[in-house]
């Protein structure tokens, strides 16, 4: 190509000048076609010049952006065409210098060769000022170990704008988007995060999950004036943080919370605004709303309706702090302002959250006025520890009764709410409590991308096709490497013989005949294998293990250590396994290190003969909290002569970033499991268990062990008959 451009500028043949800007300082637009051809493009540029990457996937690219532009003419980097164009890989991006701008890109298929994915500077010496990026779509590039920590975005330096962007589907451990903060680069950064979408983010199952970050603990006490306004977070689960404040000076305003677990947590810094935002639970467990800590933090004119959280994510959490606190942890609030907040159908209010031996100073010259509450009429809407005499309250009415414990200040009025056309409820005309009634949410399809889509639910088990299996060898692994999403594959009666692992990589279920009797016998150290992607139920069957080899590490369901197996379903119902035996650890279902489950659940089903346990959920080791299985419910079954624990059920640590595990057994009968004198259920540092309705003949103990947080054990109708019953460090709650 001969000399286009400024001063003869000569480039490689992969880029091409498409055309000149006319004016003093000339432009050029270079349409690039692969990494040489964007290397030699991005030499030298000057204000108002544009890269055009070309439609197509990149794959293992290294973009850096670097330059100073001026106001009105910064130097771009986009796509030829909106979502054409779409690192996978090892890609990265980066930006150093000022006035630079780029949109248009799609991160997918990948994950990012170091810590971040697009990072607002380029070395720890230099980093983007006055830059912004918009119209950035990051789908899933996801690390391949959970515990393999990155931040998708990280913005630092000062007066940058991260706007209009998709975030979603982060399943490793690292916040999605952080603002870094240090002196070099800057501490009064003023950046700007508008009217992004944060898509779903699934419970990590750690410490880790936040989905924004501003600071940490150890520039807190200084201002980082940064503004959080006008974004969606919808079913950000991955930690009890999704917005975690730990720098002062920052302004949370007209964002929206949608069916997301967890809180817009002032974690530390002082000084900071959270204004106009909305939160829609919609009755979501551990939905949440703000938790306030530190000094001088104002709460107001915000929604907050169906919340459903409780704990450090009630609809308002207030913290007990600790005096002198260092750096890292609760200091005492101080000075805080709750005002003109509507509360409907919220499940708890939290006053001095949190107080135990350390965090023993109660919230001082606070005040809580001119809000609304009502409650979800499931119980009393106010919890509280410790001496509120640190608040003021004014002008506030709950409907339709105040709540014991609230002091002066606080009306009992009974009030017929009324939605208004911003959707949200208020309060008959001249009751002026609560939100403001010109509150406007920032509609859905202003935030993000009009060009990509916003997905929210995936395939669900039995959404898709049926289709008729019958018995012989391996007609079953045919059916299974045909399936797709969401299939049905119906068995006929007879024998099933399985002589591979079968893999499963969707959403998959498998049934047995409504009349007679299909057989499972598999000649493999595991009969099913849950890859990412996969869930699976199974229902009606009768599971053999009678031919499976003397081998460590056999299961009958298995999720390999390390798979990244995430967010998964697996349901058995209905069905029979036994003869697990050929060697000394044959477990039902073995989750491995790294892999996490939503939801493991039994119902119906009867186990005998096995040597293992029937559900080994304990492969984490580390003190972030980490666990393999967020919920595990057995229910109506029958379990004997059982060689390990029924359930084995670990979270380790004592950080408070998670919710769960949660344990139910309920309406079961337990003979000979765990050997008497062993252990027949081994319950660690979970958080909610409930045993109900089931009886303990000849087996092992009941070992429950408190890590953190306010664990309960409840009991309901449970016998132990020739058993070592239950040994609890924590006192067992007996219900009616």
């Amino acid at each position: 190509m001969g000399p286009i451009g400024r001063a003869g500028r000569r480039l490689g043949t992969a880029a091409t000048v498409l055309a000149l800007m006319p004016g003093a300082a000339w432009s050029a637009e270079y349409l690039v076609h692969d990494a040489a051809g964007y290397a030699a493009a991005a030499k030298g540029l000057k204000p108002g010049d544009t890269v055009v990457l070309a439609d197509g996937t990149w794959r293992d690219v290294d973009l850096l952006l670097t330059g100073t532009g001026t106001i009105g003419q910064p130097i771009r980097l986009t796509a030829q065409t909106p979502g054409k164009v779409i690192l996978s890989g090892q890609s990265q991006l980066r930006l150093a210098g000022a006035y630079l701008e780029v949109s248009n890109l799609v991160f997918r298929d990948g994950w990012a060769p170091g810590g971040e994915v697009v990072s607002f500077r380029s070395s720890s010496k230099a980093w983007a000022e006055h830059s912004r990026v918009t119209g950035i779509v990051i789908d899933g590039y996801n690390k391949p170990d959970r515990a393999q920590s990155d931040n998708w975005v990280a913005m630092y330096g000062r007066f940058n704008r991260f706007d209009h962007n998709q975030l979603v589907g982060k399943t490793n451990a690292g916040t999605t988007l952080v603002v870094v903060r240090n002196a070099t680069s800057g501490l009064d950064n003023r950046h700007r995060i508008d009217h992004n979408w944060f898509g779903p983010r699934p419970n990590l199952g750690s410490n880790g999950g936040e989905t924004i970050r501003v600071g940490t603990s150890h520039d807190s006490q200084s201002a980082s004036n940064t503004v959080v306004e006008n974004n969606w977070f919808e079913h950000c689960d991955g930690e009890v943080e999704i917005v975690s404040n730990k720098s002062g000076g920052n302004l949370y305003r007209g964002n929206v919370f949608k069916e997301s677990r967890g809180s817009m947590v002032l974690r530390h810094g002082h000084g900071n605004v959270v204004e106009r935002n909305i939160f829609l639970g919609n009755g979501k467990p551990h939905t949440g709303g703000v938790r306030v800590i530190n000094r001088d933090q104002i709460v107001r004119d915000n929604y907050f309706e169906g919340v459903a959280g409780d704990g450090f994510a009630s609809a308002l959490a207030v913290m007990a702090g600790t005096r002198d606190a260092p750096l890292n942890r609760y200091e005492q609030v101080d000075n805080a302002l709750i005002s003109h907040n509507s509360f409907v159908q919220a499940r708890y209010l939290f006053l001095g959250a949190g107080l135990d031996e350390e965090r023993n100073a109660m919230p001082v010259r606070s005040k809580i006025a001119d809000n609304l509450f009502v409650g979800d009429g499931s119980g009393e809407l106010l919890r509280t520890q410790g001496d509120l005499a640190g608040f003021a309250f004014s002008g506030n009415v709950q409907s339709p009764a105040a709540s014991p414990g609230f002091p002066n200040g606080v009306q009992g009025r009974s009030l017929t709410l009324q939605r208004a056309a911003n959707g949200l409820q208020y309060p008959p005309a001249g009751i002026e409590v609560g939100a403001p009634r010109d509150l406007a949410p920032v509609p859905r399809e202003q935030v993000g991308v009009a060009w990509y889509p916003k997905q929210v639910t995936q395939t669900a088990l039995d959404s898709g096709r049926a289709h008729r299996v019958a018995p012989g060898e391996d007609t079953l692994v045919t059916a299974v490497a045909a399936s797709a999403a969401g299939d049905r594959l119906q068995l006929q009666p007879g024998d099933y013989r399985i002589s591979q692992v079968l893999a499963v990589n969707h959403p998959l279920s498998v049934i047995g005949p409504a009349k007679g009797k299909a057989t499972l016998r598999f000649s493999r150290p595991s009969l099913f294998e849950i890859r990412p992607g996969g869930s699976l139920r199974l229902a009606g069957l009768e599971i053999d293990g009678s031919l499976a080899p003397d081998a460590a590490g056999n299961a009958v369901i298995r999720v390999p250590p390390g798979s990244q197996a995430f967010d998964y379903t697996l349901e058995i119902a209905n069905s029979r396994i036994h003869d697990l035996s050929s060697n000394k650890a044959f477990d039902v279902i073995n989750t491995g290190k790294g892999t996490f489950a939503a939801l493991i659940r039994l119902h119906g089903v009867t186990v005998n003969d096995i040597s293992g346990s029937v559900i080994a959920s304990a492969a984490e080791t580390d003190d972030l909290g980490t666990y393999n299985a967020e919920t595990v419910e057995i229910v109506d079954s029958i379990f004997q002569r059982i060689g390990g624990p029924l359930v084995n059920l670990y979270r380790g640590g004592i950080d408070e970033s998670t919710f769960g595990p949660a344990f139910a057994l309920r309406g079961s009968r337990l003979e000979q499991v765990g050997n008497v004198g062993d252990t027949s259920l081994r319950l660690h540092g979970v958080q909610q268990a409930h045993l109900s309705d089931t009886t303990w003949l000849r087996s092992g103990r009941v070992r429950f062990t408190h890590q953190t947080g306010e664990p309960h054990l409840r009991l309901r109708n449970t016998t132990f008959t020739a058993t070592a019953a239950l040994q609890s460090d924590i006192p067992a709650e007996t219900l009616p």
